[in-house]
C-alpha cells in the first residue's frame, strides 16, 4: 500500500465521496451535471485522465492542457481525491472513465468511497467510439475494471449499485431516486434539470467533447449518441464481444426504477 493510498482510506473529514465508473461514449458527463446541480455536491471530472495520458503516451485532444492541469502521478491523484469538499458542499462526486486505471492499480482507497457503475450496451459504445479512435481497447478495459471493482465490493460485502444509461433516459427520476437510496444520500429534484453551458469543473478536454451536453438542460435532451441500432464494423463487433461477459455480469446487478 502506498502512503497516499493509506491516507485516502483513512479520510476523517466526514465528507461523502462518490465514485462513478463508466466507459467512454456513455451519459457520464450528463450524470456529472446531474450531481453537480445538487446544492450539497461538488464534482471532479475524470481525475485519473492525466496519469493515464502520461502512462500510455496516447495522443488525445487537449493532451498538453490536461497534463498541465491535472496530476499525472497516481499517488498525487489520490491525494487530490482525498481533499475535503469546498464549503458548503459535503459531497464530492468523481466521474471516472474506468480504463484510466491500470490493471494492477490498488483499489483499497475506494474503501472511503461509495462507488457505482454506469453501463451501456457495448455495441453502441464501440460503434460511437470507433468514430473518434481506431483503438477500441478502452471499451473493453472499462468493463474489465468495473467488473474488478464490483468483485472487490462483493468480497467486502459492500454495495456496488449499477445503473444503465437507457434506464436513466427512460425514467430519470425513478432510477436516480433508486441510485441515491443505494448510495445512502437523499434524492434531490435538482438532479433532473441543469442550466445549459460549460462548467468551471469540466476537464480541459471539454471544448472538444462536451458541445452536446453543454446544450442540454436535462436527461430528456442529454446526448446519447447512436440511439438507433449501430452498424458495426468487424473491429467494433470484436471489441463489443470481448466485453460482453463483463457487461452481462454488471447488467444483472442493475437497479430498477423506483417509480
Amino acid at each position: 500500500m502506498t502512503r497516499a493510498t493509506e491516507n485516502a482510506g483513512k479520510a476523517m473529514d466526514g465528507a461523502i465521496r462518490i465514485s462513478m465508473w463508466s466507459g467512454p461514449r456513455n451519459i457520464s458527463t450528463a450524470m456529472m451535471r446531474s450531481f453537480e446541480n445538487r446544492p450539497d455536491t461538488e464534482v471532479i471530472d475524470e481525475p485519473f485522465y492525466a496519469q493515464w495520458l502520461a502512462r500510455s503516451g496516447a495522443d488525445h485532444p487537449f493532451r498538453a492542457e490536461t497534463l498541465a492541469a491535472y496530476p499525472a502521478a497516481f499517488d498525487d491523484v489520490l491525494a487530490w481525491l482525498n481533499e475535503p469538499p469546498a464549503p458548503p458542499a459535503t459531497v464530492r462526486f468523481f466521474k471516472h472513465i474506468a480504463f484510466h486505471l491500470a490493471d494492477d492499480a490498488p483499489l483499497d482507497w475506494l474503501d472511503a468511497h461509495r462507488s457505482f457503475a454506469l453501463i451501456r450496451e457495448p455495441a453502441d459504445m464501440a460503434a460511437s467510439y470507433a468514430k473518434k479512435f481506431d483503438d477500441l481497447t478502452p471499451i473493453v478495459r472499462s468493463y474489465a475494471v468495473a467488473r474488478r471493482i464490483a468483485d472487490r465490493h462483493d468480497r467486502a460485502g459492500r454495495p456496488f449499485p449499477v445503473v444503465a444509461s437507457e434506464d436513466i433516459l427512460e425514467d430519470p427520476r425513478g432510477v436516480l431516486a433508486g441510485l441515491c437510496a443505494a448510495l445512502d444520500i437523499p434524492f434531490r429534484e435538482e438532479m433532473l434539470r441543469w442550466p445549459a453551458g460549460a462548467r468551471a469543473s469540466d476537464g480541459p478536454w471539454g471544448p472538444h467533447w462536451y458541445d452536446a451536453v453543454n446544450a442540454s438542460t436535462g436527461f430528456g435532451d442529454a446526448p446519447q449518441a447512436d440511439r438507433e441500432p449501430p452498424a458495426l464494423t468487424p473491429h467494433a463487433r470484436e471489441a463489443a464481444n470481448a466485453c460482453q461477459a463483463d457487461y452481462i455480469f454488471l447488467r444483472n446487478l442493475r437497479l430498477t426504477p423506483t417509480s
